[in-house]
C-alpha cells in the first residue's frame, strides 16, 4: 500500500508539473475554484506535492472504493460552510458555543502533513453559516448580516477594515443563512421561513392543528432566496431582490459553474403528525427535502404545498385544506429535481469543479445532509453527504450516497463542503466539530 502511494505521488508530482506549466502558457485554462464563488487562481509558484496519507479508518467515514479520507481538525467548535484558499488555508464559517466564539477560524496546514498544524481566528465575533472566499475577499454570513473582509491571498487575517454589505436581515426561526456568488457582481442569500408552515401567531408555530395565514405574508420578506450587490455595502432587504420564493430554508446553494444557474436545497416543513395527527408513515416520509433550481421568480410553493417523494407529486399541506392526495394549485409550482426523504436537513451544495476525482464526479454537485431529528420511532436518518451526477449542466435525475459515517449512522452531522485546490473534498460537522478531507486512493 505504501508502495503504491509513493508511486501515486510521484505521480502527481509530474502531472502538476505539467499542469502548472499548461497554465502559463495557456491563460485560458480552467482555474481551481474556491468552493462557491468566483475564480480563485492556484499560483503557478506553489508546489505540487504528493497526497498526505489517509487514516486507517477514513476518519470514521465510508466512502465509495478508490476513496480514502482523513481529518485534517478537530475540536473546532459549530463550524458551518467552507472555503479553501489556493494555497490550501481552510477557512470555515462558525456558530458561537459555550466552548468558541462565533466567527470565520482559518486552519493552515504548514507541513503538508494532512492535519492542521494551526487554527487562526479570522473575525471573532457573531456566529454563523454562510462563507464564500474570492479572490480578494472573504464574505461571512451571520444571523442577520452579510460582513465582506478584505483579503490577500496567502493571509490569515483580513487586509483590511471589516464591511457590512447587507444588514437587518430577518432573524428567528430558521435564521442561519446561505450564500452564493453569481454573475455580474450578484450575490444571492437565503432566508429561511420563521415559522414552520405560516402559522397566524408565535404561539402556533409548531402546534395544531391551525389554518395557515392566506396570502402567507410572511412571504414577501422569507421563505426564499434574495439577490444583493456584492459590491456594494450598507444594503438592506429592501434594497434586495426576491429572487425566488416558496422555500421554507434553502441554506443549501451554489451556482452550477457552466451554466450560471443558481440551485438549492431546502427543508422541508415537519409535524405533520403530530400537529394533524397523519398516520405516523405520512409524517415520517414528507415533505420531501426539495433540491433544483432556483431561476429568477420561481415559486416552489411554501406554505401551501408540499412534494410528496412517494407519490411525486406537488400536493396540498393540511394548514390549506390538504388530505395527502389534494393538488389544488400546487400543479402550477415549480416541481423538485430531486425529492429526497424528508427530514434529512440539507445543509450544504456543492459543483465538483475538481480534477481529483474520476470524470464521472467532474461537473456534479455534492450535498451535505445534516440528518434527521423527527423520524421516531423509526430509526433517524440522513446523516451523510450525496453525489448528485449533472450532464450538460442539468441534473440527470438521479443521486448516490457518497459519504456516510460508519458504524453508528447518526455519528456525523455534516454542514460544510469545499474542493481543494487539488481537487480533495473536504467536509466539516458542527455537531462533532470536525474537519475532514476526501482523497482519491
Amino acid at each position: 500500500m505504501q508502495s503504491s502511494r509513493k508511486a501515486l505521488g510521484l505521480l502527481a508530482i509530474g502531472a502538476g508539473l505539467c499542469a502548472v506549466f499548461l497554465s502559463a502558457s495557456d491563460p485560458a485554462r480552467r482555474p481551481v475554484r474556491a468552493s462557491a464563488g468566483p475564480p480563485v487562481r492556484r499560483s503557478a509558484s506553489l508546489p505540487v506535492l504528493p497526497p498526505p496519507p489517509c487514516a486507517p479508518d477514513n476518519g470514521g467515514w465510508t466512502l465509495p472504493e478508490g476513496f480514502c479520507a482523513l481529518t485534517v481538525a478537530e475540536s473546532l467548535g459549530p463550524v458551518r460552510h467552507l472555503a479553501v484558499a489556493p494555497n490550501g488555508d481552510v477557512f470555515a464559517a462558525r456558530n458561537q458555543s459555550r466552548t468558541a466564539p462565533g466567527g470565520v477560524i482559518v486552519l493552515r496546514d504548514a507541513n503538508h502533513g494532512g492535519r492542521a498544524d494551526s487554527v487562526h481566528q479570522f473575525f471573532v465575533g457573531a456566529g454563523g453559516s454562510g462563507l464564500l472566499l474570492t479572490a480578494d475577499a472573504v464574505y461571512f454570513a451571520t444571523t442577520d448580516s452579510v460582513l465582506r473582509f478584505p483579503w490577500k491571498p496567502g493571509e490569515l487575517k483580513p487586509a483590511g477594515p471589516m464591511e457590512t454589505i447587507a444588514r437587518g436581515l430577518p432573524s428567528g426561526g430558521h435564521a442561519s443563512k446561505g450564500l452564493a456568488w453569481g454573475k455580474d457582481g450578484a450575490l444571492y442569500v437565503s432566508f429561511g421561513s420563521r415559522t414552520n408552515s405560516c402559522q397566524r401567531s408565535p404561539d402556533q408555530d409548531r402546534m395544531g392543528p391551525y389554518p395557515g395565514v392566506s396570502p402567507c405574508t410572511e412571504l414577501e420578506e422569507r421563505a426564499g432566496i434574495w439577490r444583493f450587490d456584492a459590491r456594494k455595502p450598507g444594503q438592506t432587504p429592501a434594497d434586495a431582490k426576491r429572487f425566488a420564493t416558496g422555500l421554507r430554508n434553502p441554506m443549501a446553494m451554489a451556482v452550477e459553474p457552466s451554466t450560471g444557474t443558481l440551485y438549492f436545497a431546502g427543508h422541508g416543513r415537519d409535524q405533520l403528525t403530530e400537529n394533524w395527527k397523519w398516520p405516523a408513515e405520512e409524517g415520517r416520509e414528507n415533505p420531501a427535502e426539495e433540491f433544483g433550481p432556483a431561476t429568477e421568480g420561481i415559486d416552489y410553493g411554501w406554505p401551501y404545498c408540499f412534494f410528496d417523494p412517494r407519490q411525486k407529486v406537488k400536493v396540498l399541506n393540511p394548514e390549506y385544506g390538504g388530505d395527502g392526495k389534494k393538488v389544488g394549485d400546487c400543479n402550477k409550482k415549480a416541481q423538485p429535481a430531486i425529492g429526497f426523504p424528508a427530514h434529512w436537513a440539507p445543509n450544504a451544495l456543492m459543483f465538483y469543479t475538481g480534477a481529483l476525482f474520476p470524470p464521472s464526479y467532474r461537473g456534479g454537485a455534492f450535498l451535505a445532509f445534516h440528518g434527521s431529528w423527527n423520524r421516531a420511532p423509526a430509526p433517524q436518518e440522513g446523516y451523510r453527504v450525496v453525489f448528485i451526477p449533472f450532464r450538460g449542466g442539468k441534473p440527470v435525475g438521479t443521486y448516490s450516497t457518497f459519504a456516510a459515517p460508519t458504524g453508528n449512522p447518526t455519528g456525523i452531522r455534516p454542514t460544510g463542503l469545499a474542493v481543494g485546490p487539488d481537487g480533495s473534498v473536504y467536509i466539516s460537522s458542527d455537531a462533532q466539530g470536525k474537519i475532514w478531507r476526501v482523497l482519491r486512493k
